[in-house]
């Protein structure tokens, strides 16, 4: 998260009494400050309001609309964009979109915020900043900011909810909800939401709903089955969740173990079982349940292989950790993740320029990984 304040890079003006608008449908208030957005390289006091621009006003104007949530003119600041750029929405939402498939996050949430803070009741702006919050918690959780995804993960739910909530119903937004839960391991939810949206959608003609929106609803229909059939929404699989990701591992493994002993062919919760043992440091009993996990469909999963990989690594099975995370390579190619355990294992075998490497593999794909960053840091300071 950008830990500066955009709010410093605005300054108020006050427009003149002499001030006359040149277009005179449009009613300027001028008992109201305008705030105004400061030049990159404007020296501190140097401000010459005969070189204002009209972009430099809507850029301050958007900057409140996004970050000054409780300044008491917001309405008449959209009023004045509404005049000026009518089609701003289009216009924003397109930008916004291109930045976010940019990775472009900075910017693109820039624009996603001023756009709710423009039109905060507009659903479609809402799913949208649902699913960027979505896209960025993803990308800070590749890159080893666990915390800042954690944050983004919280905004979108809250986002979600709030799409989840419209009048009329937006299918929409329950189809991407109920993928938004299962990466939460929350399939109860999940289900509720695909259950949702396939409720939404199910009179509709396939013909009006087009080759996508059959797709969806098809898709949907698939999920609330598999969680159905494996049992997934049950409570001890649940809890088992919550207690080992709030460190709480022991607890977690009775639940998981006793929906085993029901449920024994469900992959995630033997994934699940060697996850927790994993984190209490028991790698021989964590690579025998990512086996199992394996055997009953986690072979899809990148995450499967890179869990057991870990594993290995601490058995010194190093060519079986190497092994393990070619699998996952091929599942997911470019995976920081995984591009980094490799340069773990180069490490552990002593091959420093080939852990250089790997590690400068990953700055390469996102060059905002910190876990790359630091380990590159501690190779110069060794070398």
């Amino acid at each position: 998260m950008n830990p500066k304040n955009p709010l410093d890079s605005i300054f108020y003006i006050t427009i003149p009494e002499s001030f006359v608008p040149s277009d005179s449908a449009f009613q300027i208030d001028k008992t109201i400050q305008l705030p105004v957005q400061k030049k990159t390289d404007d020296a501190p006091g140097t401000f010459n309001p005969k070189e204002m621009t009209t972009e430099q006003i809507l850029a301050g104007l958007l900057t409140v609309l996004a970050y000054d949530k409780k300044n008491e003119h917001l309405d008449y600041y959209r009023s004045i964009i509404k005049q000026v750029r009518p089609n701003i929405k289009k216009d924003l939402c397109e930008a916004a979109i291109l930045k976010t498939k940019n990775e472009d996050y900075d910017l693109a949430e820039e624009i996603f915020l001023a756009l709710h803070g423009y039109d905060p009741e507009d659903i479609a702006i809402i799913l949208n900043m649902a699913l960027f919050l979505d896209q960025r918690a993803d990308s800070y959780r590749k890159s080893g900011l666990n915390e800042d995804a954690d944050a983004y993960d919280a905004d979108a739910l809250d986002f979600y909810e709030k799409a989840m909530g419209a009048e009329p119903p937006l299918p929409d937004a329950f189809f991407n909800a109920g993928f938004f839960y299962m990466k939460q391991h929350k399939f109860r939810e999940a289900k509720d939401a695909f259950e949702t949206y396939v409720a939404l959608t199910c009179d509709v003609p396939d013909e009006e709903l087009g080759e996508n929106g059959t797709y969806k609803k098809e898709r949907a229909q698939s999920i609330i089955d598999n969680i159905s059939n494996q049992n997934m929404d049950d409570e001890s699989f649940r809890a088992a969740y919550e207690l080992i990701s709030s460190g709480q591992e022991e607890k977690g493994l009775e639940e998981i173990r006793s929906f085993l002993q029901a449920n024994p062919k469900v992959w995630n919760a033997w994934f699940m079982l060697g996850w927790g043992l994993r984190r209490l440091q028991r790698f021989t009993d964590a690579k025998a349940a990512f086996e199992e996990a394996l055997k009953y469909g986690g072979d899809s999963q990148a995450d499967t292989y890179n869990e057991l990989s870990l594993c290995l690594m601490q058995e010194k099975d190093f060519a079986g950790a190497r092994d393990a995370l070619a699998k996952a390579m091929a599942i997911e190619p470019e995976s920081t993740k995984i591009i980094s355990n490799l340069g773990y294992i180069a490490l552990a075998e002593g091959n420093i320029q080939q852990a250089r490497n790997y590690f400068t593999a990953v700055l390469e794909i996102d060059p905002k990984d910190k876990i790359a960053a630091a380990e590159l840091l501690k190779l110069e300071k060794d070398s």
